[in-house]
């Protein structure tokens, strides 16, 4: 403990890495951040942006930052990278800001990312479940996955998804997201011997339309697959990010 006071006196260490250290956990003005859940649980903590505003977004990102190198933040509105950004210039961080669909995904300049020798397959529907299958993807590929995505080959025409046979297969795991009646998880998990993990999408109309449809047809498959709920990308991504790091476990093996 005297090494990493000392290190914080002379300005080597900031009181929120020692605070992370010493914790587990930062308390800040916006609330506290699991600095440690990435090498306890092996996935990050990500900052839920909804509902926040964008000072405590900002000051959660660089409480992240901080302490780990790096900060993930879901569902963030343009204010809200706006703020993260602004705030993050101004304190001179030497960080990398990368802005998908509603995700944003900020890395120190001398951050390492790992690297896993395993493949996630992340398959959409179509064009509307992009943004969950984007939340899913930076998920992953944080974690150091490969990520090989199939997009637009819903079961309407089902020519579409049977062309994408063989990249399918290829897959350690499977992240299939679809919304409307939700079928696209259960044909392809009946065509290939990976794990599938559908993603119900609250797209649609009518009832059932705001993904309950998906979500109850998914857990009905009569195919094996599991099923996360309704938009709930990041979710999808942190389990196939498991999956995908035992893999490269038994690959090291």
């Amino acid at each position: 403990m005297r090494e990493l006071l000392e290190a914080v006196a002379a300005g080597e260490r900031s009181p929120a890495e020692a605070e992370a250290e010493l914790r587990g956990y930062v308390t800040g003005d916006a609330g506290r951040f699991d600095a440690v859940r990435d090498k306890r649980r092996g996935i990050p903590e990500a900052i839920f942006a909804a509902g926040k505003t964008p000072e405590q977004v900002a000051r959660l990102a660089t409480t992240a930052v901080e302490t780990t190198g790096r900060a993930l933040v879901t569902r963030v509105s343009d204010e809200q990278i706006a703020a993260t950004t602004s705030r993050l210039e101004a304190l001179d961080a030497d960080a990398d800001v990368e802005h998908r669909s509603s995700t944003l995904v900020v890395r120190t300049a001398d951050y390492e990312p790992p690297s896993l020798e395993a493949t996630v397959g992340i398959v959409t529907a179509g064009t509307v479940d992009g943004p969950i299958a984007d939340e899913a993807q930076v998920v992953c590929e944080d974690a150091g996955a490969t990520v090989d995505r199939i997009d637009d080959v819903g079961v309407a025409a089902l020519d579409r998804v049977l062309d994408q046979v063989d990249r399918l297969r290829e897959a350690d795991v499977l992240i299939v997201v679809a919304g409307r009646e939700g079928a696209l998880p259960t044909v392809v998990a009946g065509l290939v011997d990976t794990p599938v993990i559908g993603v119900p999408v609250s797209s649609g109309y009518g009832y059932g339309g705001d993904g309950e449809a998906a979500l109850t047809g998914m857990l009905q498959s009569c195919t094996v697959l599991s099923v996360v709920n309704v938009d709930a990308g990041f979710v999808a991504g942190g389990q196939a990010a498991l999956i995908a790091r035992a893999i490269d476990n038994n690959v090291d093996c």
